[in-house]
């Protein structure tokens, strides 16, 4: 990276946008445009999760051009990028594909509107057509949900944690970035009532009241962990080598890893992950009577079109309608 195009002050923000070095073409167009890109993804997407998708599709659709000889922005055509989104659609699904076209357009509107370039070259490319009417997460049937948090040996602070976490997940279809992202004060008693306050996408602020058996996770393992008076510390933390915890919080990856390893422990499938347990809520609910509308209320979703892909309780197609087929 040439410190006359990006001056050593600015490096930080640079990592802190997700990149090493600045784009080829990017460098070229001078200091303006450096700072006009590094500005796009910490000023502009506030994010971390956003910023880091939308920072490795740009790198890669960079990291594509390179090798075409293309150094200058304002070479970039609108059939390059259309044919750069129709070799991705070879090797990705459709809403990775879809992923990487926002990005891509959104950074040149933004270098169009601070008069970087004159026009966005992506403007006229169109995307692959998607249509979900059935989420793919995976989804624990009800009994298997009970078996995992039941397998889940308790006479150590990770098990207490562990339990804590899961039922959170299940009983209040919290993202797990929400989860991770909780401080003691956000399980709170309001009343006689406990609840869960989660800082979900976008700086939303979402409570849901906690379910007794959560609030009975959350209170053994925060009584074995006496972190109750520590308002400001994390809710679930990390342990050391000695498996004690830590002052961190547990991240995304932490969760993950856990996850994988109760699910294998439980004898359920490989392909249970964090997002499973927001599903398996969802569903749960929904198969003991609940509405489509006050699941997406709990689970904090804009759409109940989006709520609806977690619903399962229709995936299961029984052998009195398969008999119909009368052939």
């Amino acid at each position: 990276m040439s410190t006359q195009i990006v001056p050593f002050s600015s490096r930080r923000q640079l990592r802190k946008a997700g990149f090493d070095r600045l784009p080829g073409p990017i460098m070229a167009a001078g200091e303006g445009a450096a700072w006009r890109f590094i500005e796009f993804f910490t000023a502009n997407i506030r994010n971390k999760n956003t910023r880091a998708a939308y920072a490795q599709a740009v790198t890669q659709f960079f990291g594509w051009l390179e090798p075409r000889g293309i150094t200058e922005l304002g070479q970039i055509r609108p059939v390059m990028i259309a044919g750069y989104i129709e070799e991705l659609q070879a090797s990705r699904s459709v809403p990775t594909v879809k992923q990487h076209l926002a990005a891509i357009r959104m950074l040149f509107d933004w270098l169009v509107t601070g008069q970087v370039i004159p026009t966005n070259p992506s403007a006229s490319v169109r995307g692959p057509n998607y249509s979900a009417k059935r989420g793919k997460t995976p989804v624990l049937k009800a009994d298997e949900a009970r078996l995992l948090l039941d397998s889940i040996k308790i006479d150590t602070i990770v098990g207490l944690r562990d339990r804590a976490l899961l039922g959170l997940m299940c009983y209040t279809f919290a993202r797990v970035s929400a989860a991770v992202g909780m401080k003691v004060e956000d399980y709170y008693q309001n009343g006689k009532r406990w609840w869960f306050r989660l800082h979900e996408k976008g700086g939303k602020r979402h409570e849901v009241p906690a379910h007794h058996n959560a609030e009975a996770y959350m209170d053994a393992y925060l009584d074995a962990a006496g972190t109750w008076d520590q308002k400001k510390g994390p809710l679930f933390r990390s342990v050391d080598k000695w498996r004690r915890l830590t002052l961190n919080p547990m991240t995304r990856i932490d969760v993950f890893r856990m996850i994988k390893r109760r699910a294998e422990d439980a004898g359920l499938p490989s392909s249970t992950c964090c997002h499973t347990f927001r599903a398996t809520g969802i569903t749960a609910y929904l198969e003991n009577g609940g509405t489509i509308e006050n699941a997406q209320a709990i689970a904090a979703h804009e759409s109940p079109r989006t709520t609806k892909l977690y619903d399962r309780t229709s995936d299961e197609i029984t052998l009195d309608e398969v008999e119909r087929i009368a052939i």
